[in-house]
């Protein structure tokens, strides 16, 4: 391979990092630590002040309903692409309708079993 076919990988990663930098520059020049008068070292949203507890706690039920989400939101991120391709694979006489259902039934039992846990009921 030459090296123009890096080229376009080469472009994305300077502009990615050339944006980072950016707004990480952008939050240290423009963010709340900087301005006179200001807490040094408070919680900062928006610009404006926060007011009572800065650390708040939260239910491990939140860390848990984000973990499920991110497990099916995958599951549909997987599958919208499968759905577009399957006819492509049954042109070529390649049968991938089982493996995906052995995915789905996977996913399916760790649903039953979060459920029969108790995992998705938020009072007990």
């Amino acid at each position: 391979m030459t090296s123009s076919a890096y080229l376009p990988f080469l472009i994305q990663a300077v502009l990615a990092a050339a944006i980072t930098g950016g707004v990480v520059a952008a939050s240290q020049f423009f963010g709340q630590r900087f301005k006179p008068n200001a807490i040094k070292d408070s919680a900062y949203e928006c610009g404006v002040r926060s007011e009572g507890l800065v650390h708040t706690r939260f239910s491990v039920k939140f860390y848990l309903t984000a973990l499920l989400f991110m497990l099916f939101d995958l599951e549909v991120v997987i599958l919208i692409p499968w759905t577009f391709i399957y006819r492509e694979f049954l042109a070529h006489h390649i049968a991938i309708f089982v493996p995906i259902l052995f995915f789905l039934g996977v996913l399916v039992l760790g649903l039953f079993y979060e459920v029969r846990k108790g995992a998705l009921e938020w009072e007990k």
